[in-house]
């Protein structure tokens, strides 16, 4: 008893001894070059699985850590972004002087390429990234702003400012007639990026060369890999929040007639037209009505987001939400957009060998909108509303705009437009991921992963019983517009990756599998008429009572299912981590396509060449790395219509039955079951350099891609067949070539200065040389775009000139007297005889009359150069970051104005000819008929601009809050869209449909929003 009694006590003795020996470990982390504090580094307990949790902290602004309860002997991991990690073993209770070696290669950073991963050293294709703190600097209400300025060779135009509204991307400029778009990767499966909250997003990888050619037949038009983001291994749990409000304006404003000016120059057309003075005393108008600001109005914006993530040895995860909400600069929450998200991505280790890795991301969208361009929008009737017109009448009531000759029934008053629309939208959509890796072996990985995307959309459109007073756009009857629209897709990878280094110097990394693909969907559209009580409140199918006129239809449907089928294969290898080559192959079948060509081979290489390393030519040499690339590989393009190689009864025709005359049913477009993708030929040559201690990084790509293949519709056939009826169709045919080439340089200068500053530079430009190949439809052009009402295309793809160039009359001036009319050829097959003050046409073919044949090549919607440039500087806890992009060499066509005599005007019509000498610029103005509306290089103006994107100024302030470290609050200021020097008239050089024909006409684009922001970060 005694014995137990001693043993007892001496256990108690030891336990209570190495209590003692727990005591909390303090240390500083700096930069082992110069000594800075490193802030915001983390450092872990290395502790075995079975303690269940996982211990740290990151360090504070003066680099300091502290961890309770530490014993002698444990290891701690300390990691920080940009340096080499290490791992160090306490010894006691001395405070640590840890110093992380900056990783200035990079050689860790790992990049996206498709179906795995590369180290960004080894990469030999055009490659660019987009991180983070990029993205959180521009603060990009939808993704793709990120990407305008900041990658070359990759250009985003605003389709319109509306919120909400789509943005067009463009990588190495417009290859083909049809479908631009690149194709989106979201975490392994085929994703949309106008859903996704800019803040859930790590890394946006863009593929611009063969490289891409592992996607095989959607691959064309360039990859954007987009990476969201997930917890990280053994790191405590972590909150962020973000948020920031603000308001919005219109970035720019047109300088229109007041109604003064308006009512005189409209005195001196009527008084040219012969006709009596509208306004015999202006005197007493005054500025008149500026419908301009009675559209325009400031607009708030609000966005919160919420992360919390974490992960211990073999769990992470990462959750999150998001709520944006942005009313329009023009009608405020009739042309609203609400975003909100929620997202899940957990990581699990099942064994050693076995990972799980999988993500959900749920998007609900609200949308309404406005008419937003072109003939009978907002800003259409803003711009040519007569400013004599006051908004309202005597009674409250809205003004109507009269149908005079002079003004026509097309023009409305914008402010009863904006009240009379009544409409909204929502989508809810579901996409994600699983995926399951399995190391068979250490050289043998397999992954199986399922990726889906489900979206279903309501649309209602009110259409409210009003008379605008006989315009076209009067509504004798009510009625409303309803869809349901259900898209989705699936796919399933299931690929294997050999990755082995043998005989010292060699490295060999393959990878093959399958990929199967299918999209399917539905819509539903009806229409009821007579909606109770005239008002949105009952605007719904199931109230409406009425039924269509005779000969139309209520309701229609569609619904579509399509499956691709891929085997690919790649192999990477790479001699003593200096000499690099990849060879691809993928094998894509699509029923897209006709039997005879529903499968394709698309083959492709890489090679790289490390000429430099840091070393080799000396301790003095300032160049770290020099890398040399080429690539060459086929792509595809399958972005056409469904079914294009089968014929289907979708035409209309009338016929006879019993004697007497019913609507029926015809062919549509004519079937061509030889269709087949679009083949994209790109070439590659650059080079990636290093210099200064890996400082200043300049990365440049020679590219030549050659799009085979066009799609071209109408090809010209025998009327026989039926093409002429309703609904009907030439058919399309594999018969055109576009050749994209150009440069890109990208250079990038990161520097401490000292302890206080922090410096970080880029500058980035792409020069395009866009040109037709071939196009091969009989007639050797297509034509496509509007201008006007009633006038030929302006728009042409034709053969040694770039696509969609602008095609139309060239002037030399003004006739200023009646001599020089009479020796010059006559302009009469335009529409009106030459009378001094017109526009001067060029005899382009030289055979004495100005006619539809002496049009020519105007300009070019594409610009020669886009450039980025971009700025971020820190000192002490202040940041400042300055965003800048411009574009150069193109031109855009003006085309908001209205062809009438009373519709309002720009200001520049004030410098119009009045006399002899007195202008030869600006035609003079009369009621009588003219041809100076015809489409000229009159209307065609430099669409060049330098636009500063964003600037931010903010301040973190480190957060003292017990058991949480690293803690800090970031506030800021932003200004977005702050300044656009440009010398085009209309509101916005940068908008444009996106059509390869006709993209570069300004039919009055809803502008693009100047915002002013006020912000937070808190990090917990």
């Amino acid at each position: 008893m005694h014995r137990y009694l001693l043993l007892l006590l001496a256990l108690c003795g030891a336990s209570i001894g190495l209590t003692a020996q727990s005591f909390t470990a303090t240390g500083t982390i700096t930069d082992a070059d110069n000594g800075d504090p490193l802030i915001g580094a983390s450092v872990i307990v290395v502790e075995a699985a079975s303690t269940g949790g996982v211990r740290g902290t990151v360090t504070d602004f003066d680099g300091s850590f502290s961890i309770a309860d530490v014993s002698a002997g444990t290891e701690l991991r300390i990691t920080y972004t940009g340096y080499e990690p290490t791992t160090i073993t306490v010894a006691d209770n001395s405070p640590l002087n840890i110093a992380l070696s900056p990783d200035v290669q990079a050689l860790d950073e790992v990049v996206v390429i498709g179906y795995g991963t590369q180290q960004k050293r080894n990469v030999t294709g055009a490659v660019s990234t987009v991180d983070s703190e990029t993205i959180t600097d521009l603060k990009p209400i939808k993704i793709e702003q990120a990407l305008q300025g900041t990658v070359a060779g990759v250009n985003v135009t605003t389709q319109s400012g509306a919120p909400g509204a789509g943005l067009n991307i463009r990588i190495r400029g417009v290859s083909t007639n049809g479908q631009n778009a690149p194709l989106v990767i979201i975490d392994g499966y085929q994703g949309d990026l106008g859903t996704l909250n800019p803040s859930d997003i790590e890394t946006i990888t863009v593929l611009k060369d063969a490289q891409a050619a592992v996607y095989g037949t959607i691959g064309a038009n360039g990859v954007i890999l987009v990476t969201t983001k997930t917890g990280k291994k053994n790191q405590p749990a972590r909150l962020s929040y973000n948020t920031y409000v603000g308001t919005q304006e219109s970035s720019r404003s047109l300088n229109l007639l007041n109604a003064t000016e308006y009512a005189l120059l409209l005195n001196e057309a009527y008084a040219a037209g012969g006709e009596p003075l509208p306004y015999p005393d202006a005197s007493g108008l005054g500025f008149g009505t500026d419908y301009q600001a009675e559209v325009f109005g400031n607009a708030p914006i609000m966005n919160h987001d919420v992360t919390v993530s974490g992960g211990s040895d073999r769990v992470t995860y990462s959750i999150g939400g998001s709520l944006l909400n942005q009313e329009g600069i023009i009608g405020g929450d009739k042309s609203d957009f609400s975003r909100s998200t929620a997202r899940v991505s957990l990581g699990l280790d099942l064994t050693s060998r076995l990972k799980l890795t999988t993500n959900a991301i749920y998007t609900h969208i609200d949308r309404r909108s406005l008419s937003e361009n072109g003939l009978g929008s907002v800003l259409f009737n803003a711009l040519n509303a007569p400013p004599t017109l006051a908004v309202r009448d005597a009674d409250g009531e809205f003004s109507l705009v009269p149908s005079t000759t002079g003004l026509g029934i097309e023009v409305i008053n914008p402010a009863a437009q904006i009240a009379n629309t009544f409409n909204d939208y929502g989508l809810n959509k579901l996409n994600g991921q699983a995926t399951l890796d399995w190391n068979v072996v250490d050289a043998l990985t397999l992954t199986g992963r399922v990726g889906f995307n489900t979206a279903n959309s309501e649309g209602r459109n009110f259409n409210r019983q009003v008379s605008y007073g006989g315009k076209v756009f009067d509504v004798t009857r009510s009625s409303v517009n309803q869809n349901a629209i259900n898209d989705n897709n699936y796919s399933l990878d299931l690929y294997g990756t050999y990755d082995k280094a043998f005989g010292g110097n060699h490295h060999l990394t393959a990878t093959a599998g399958t990929t199967i693909f299918r999209e399917l969907g539905n819509g539903l559209f009806a229409t009821g008429y007579d909606v109770p009580n005239n008002a949105f409140e009952f605007a719904d199918i199931s109230l409406a009572t009425g039924t269509s006129p005779e000969g139309a239809r209520d309701v229609g449907s569609y619904s579509y299912d399509e499956r691709r089928l891929s085997y690919f294969g790649r192999v990477q290898y790479n001699y003593a981590e200096r000499y690099f080559l990849t060879a691809m192959l993928r094998r894509d079948a699509s029923t897209k396509f006709g039997p005879q060509n529903r499968a394709a081979l698309f083959p492709s290489f890489t090679a790289g060449y490390i000429a430099v390393e840091e070393g080799s030519l000396g301790e003095a040499s300032p160049v770290d790395l020099l890398k040399l690339r080429i690539s060459y590989g086929i792509l595809g393009n399958d972005q056409i219509l469904n079914n294009g190689y089968i014929g289907s009864l979708s035409g209309e025709a009338t016929y006879v039955f019993d004697g007497v005359l019913v609507n029926g049913t015809a062919i549509g477009a004519l079937p061509n079951p030889a269709l087949q993708w679009e083949e994209a030929k790109k070439f590659n040559a650059g080079f990636d350099l290093s210099l200064l201690d890996y400082k200043l990084n300049v990365t440049a790509d020679y590219f030549i891609n050659t799009r085979d293949n066009l799609l071209i519709s109408n090809i010209p056939v025998s009327g026989i067949v039926g093409t002429a009826a309703p609904g009907s169709a030439s058919p399309t045919v594999n018969a055109g070539a576009v050749r994209n080439q150009g440069l890109e340089l990208a250079l990038n200068y990161r520097q401490r200065l000292n302890n206080d500053w922090r410096l970080s530079l880029s500058y980035n430009f792409t020069t395009l040389d866009n040109e037709v190949l071939e196009v091969n439809n009989g007639t050797g052009f297509i034509e496509g775009g509007s201008f006007g009402v009633g006038q030929l295309a302006p728009s042409r793809m034709e053969v040694g000139l770039p696509i969609g160039y602008f095609y139309g009359y060239r002037t030399a001036g003004i006739f200023q007297s009646a001599d020089e009319i009479e020796g010059a050829p006559s302009q009469i097959a335009l529409g009106a005889a030459a009378q001094p003050g017109d526009l001067r046409y060029v005899d382009v073919n030289g055979d004495g009359v100005i006619d539809p044949n002496d049009r020519t090549y105007l300009g070019d919607p594409i610009a020669n150069v886009t450039m980025g440039f971009n700025t971020q500087l820190e000192f002490r806890r202040f940041d400042f970051t300055a965003y800048a992009f411009a574009s150069l060499g193109n031109e855009i066509v003006r085309n908001y104005e209205r062809a009438l005599s009373d519709v309002n005007r720009l200001d520049y019509y004030l410098q119009r000819w009045t006399g002899p000498g007195s202008t030869n610029e600006v035609p003079r103005v009369t009621t009588a008929a003219t041809s100076n509306r015809v489409f000229s290089d009159f209307f065609v103006e430099d669409g060049s601009f330098l636009r500063l994107q964003t600037i931010t100024l903010g301040y973190t302030l480190p957060l003292p809050i017990a058991g949480r470290e690293g803690s800090s609050l970031r506030v800021y200021f932003s200004g977005n869209n702050l300044l656009t020097a440009s010398d085009y008239l209309g509101y916005d050089p940068a908008a444009s449909s996106g059509s390869p024909l006709g993209g570069g006409i300004d039919f009055g684009f809803y502008p693009i929003a100047r915002s002013f922001l006020i912000g937070a970060n808190l990090s917990l």
